[in-house]
């Protein structure tokens, strides 16, 4: 019955009544109609759904953290959560919370990076394993290691940075991963020889090397862990350059997915220290945001500069960086993102999720607890993006 009445009506009808519903109504409808199941699953509707007009109401937390469940071994779990636009301080969780079992660390999270979302799909990577989620369908996949082969015994490999994004040309998604090649000498202390770069492409399900000559311009380059941000179709990571041991420079090193070449970006000026800032990249308003916090000190003056927020107006115009706002006598330990335009969520030294609203000062301790360091946070849109998936010899697509 459903059926023949979704058929009487028109199309466009159709269309314009399926991208006003929440992904999981939407899941519904495959069960009850053909024709709204076959419309859903087409990669017009995807695309439509994707680009479709949103308000903030529409916009949720992916949130990342781990605990101790052994002597310095952690578990990972994923909280999917919404807000309150009248309560800033409240966050429903929409779904039991998810425990990664794929991911099992010990007390580094350095190079533990939670990236998107690209076209609704975001990833999750350690040194070995990546995980490509679909918040809103539930879906994930799996993604083979790539294999470090045909050094020698006394080489090993320490992998850097991490990436995930979108390349436009070829329609497909990739993953990329920075090392560091070292050789330990006789009295085991290690030696730098080389960096790698290894590409994985969705569409081809395996691993790759990038060219040696495109690589070999990262030898003097050292990018800060957890740093990274896909934007534009470009990785981004906070770099500094190192010339004859010394740093040279602060600045944003980028990598483009369809060119697959490596380039720059420099920072504002302000921003550079004689011991050196930290900063994170996020997206404010659609734009570039650097989120820099140079001091880490037990107790912060309220007159002091604590924190500040440089957001770049138009991309890859250094005169456009304007610094957006200010945060003075609080304790900043671990930015995590903003979250509709004006939430700036942090995790103190303690372990506790806090908010900033950047709009009135106000800060709030929230109920969300975890290993220092260990938090990530991700807001994201429903989507119906699919997971790639090449062939039945690849890893499966599974559902939470």
């Amino acid at each position: 019955m459903a059926d023949g009445i979704m058929k009487k009506l028109n199309e466009d009808v159709v269309i314009y009544i399926l991208l006003r519903l929440a992904v999981k109504s939407l899941l519904r409808f495959n069960c009850i109609s053909k024709t709204c199941y076959s419309l859903i699953k087409s990669s017009t509707f995807v695309y439509l759904y994707l680009n479709r007009t949103t308000t903030s109401k529409d916009e949720f937390i992916l949130f990342k953290h781990c605990f101790e469940y052994e002597r310095n071994m952690h578990k990972t779990i994923l909280s999917f959560l919404s807000g309150d636009d009248d309560d800033d301080d409240y966050f429903n969780p929409i779904i039991q919370d998810l425990d990664v079992t794929h991911l099992k660390t010990n007390n580094n999270y350095s190079i533990d990076q939670f990236i998107g979302p690209c076209n609704g799909l975001i990833a999750m990577m350690d040194t070995v394993t990546t995980i490509l989620i679909n918040p809103s369908t539930r879906n994930y996949r799996l993604l083979p290691p790539d294999q470090f082969i045909g050094c020698q015994e006394d080489h090993y490999r320490s992998i850097q940075n991490v990436g995930f994004g979108y390349d436009s040309i070829a329609n497909d998604y990739k993953v990329i991963r920075i090392s560091k090649i070292y050789m330990t000498d006789r009295e085991d202390y290690p030696e730098e020889m080389d960096r790698i770069v290894d590409i994985y492409d969705l569409s081809v399900d395996c691993w790759r090397k990038l060219d040696g000559d495109v690589v070999q311009q990262l030898s003097t380059f050292y990018c800060a862990s957890s740093s990274q941000m896909f934007y534009s179709g470009i990785c981004h990571w906070f770099a500094s350059q190192y010339i004859k041991g010394e740093i040279d420079e602060y600045l944003i090193l980028c990598f483009e997915m369809s060119t697959e070449i490596f380039h720059s970006l420099k920072i504002p000026e302000p921003c550079y220290l004689m011991y050196g800032p930290s900063c994170k990249l996020m997206l404010l308003q659609d734009s570039l945001a650097l989120i820099y916090h140079p001091y880490s000190e037990p107790v912060i003056p309220d007159e002091k500069d604590l924190i500040n927020i440089w957001i770049m107006k138009d991309y890859n115009v250094y005169e456009s960086w304007t610094k957006k706002y200010t945060i003075r006598g609080h304790q900043i330990d671990f930015p995590l993102a903003i979250w509709k335009g004006y939430l700036f969520l942090y995790q103190s030294g303690s372990g506790s999720m806090m908010s900033y609203n950047l709009n009135s000062n106000v800060v709030k301790e929230l109920s969300f607890h975890g290993v220092p360091k260990s938090f990530r946070v991700i807001g994201y849109k429903d989507s119906l993006t699919s997971i790639p998936r090449e062939n039945e010899h690849t890893t499966h697509v599974q559902k939470f």
